[in-house]
């Protein structure tokens, strides 16, 4: 776990050259999707996080300790709240609700101006959600068996956005 977090602030810190200090107007966007839920009842539409996915969600919290966010966003769902939990409870923060059917609109823009933002989705609404901030088609669904999944998106005070995406086992 310690030689994973090394590699990700390592990751997180080399997403930009341009300090927060030069510019307050930075945007951050950390976008993942819900860890592993319970697949025990296909019927179910709203399933909890299984066990490997509370310990994917607690190490998200761990990954995000040097992360100082502003605000944590996830869909009404049990699987997504249950993924941010940790990492908002860590942060003192409330875990904020977005609508899946509107991504990255302009009120969430301007609301999130500036700030570093967490925002827990679903195999199809994360990479969806990176493209509308991007304004492009860059990234495809997730495959169901991915839970790792960490894009990273920063829109600099020029306007101009960086975006990657790294893989956490």
């Amino acid at each position: 776990m310690k030689k994973l977090l090394l590699i990700l602030l390592v990751a997180f810190s080399s997403c930009t050259n341009v300090q927060k200090e030069a510019s307050e107007e930075i945007t951050t966007y950390y976008l993942i999707r819900h860890a592993e839920k319970d697949r025990s009842d296909p019927t179910n539409e709203d399933p909890e996080l299984n066990a490997e996915g509370m310990e994917r969600a607690n190490k998200w919290a761990e990954v995000f300790d040097a992360v100082k966010f502003d605000a944590i966003y996830s869909t009404p769902y049990k699987r997504t709240m249950q993924t941010a939990m940790p990492t908002a409870n860590s942060k003192k923060l409330k875990n904020l609700g977005y609508d899946p059917n509107k991504l990255f609109d302009q009120d969430f823009e301007a609301g999130t101006k500036g700030k570093t933002i967490l925002v827990v989705g679903h195999s199809n609404t994360t990479p969806m959600f990176v493209n509308a901030i991007l304004g492009d088609s860059v990234y495809e669904n997730i495959d169901d068996s991915q839970n790792g999944a960490l894009f990273i998106v920063e829109i600099l005070p020029d306007g101009k956005k960086t975006h990657k995406v790294l893989y956490i086992n």
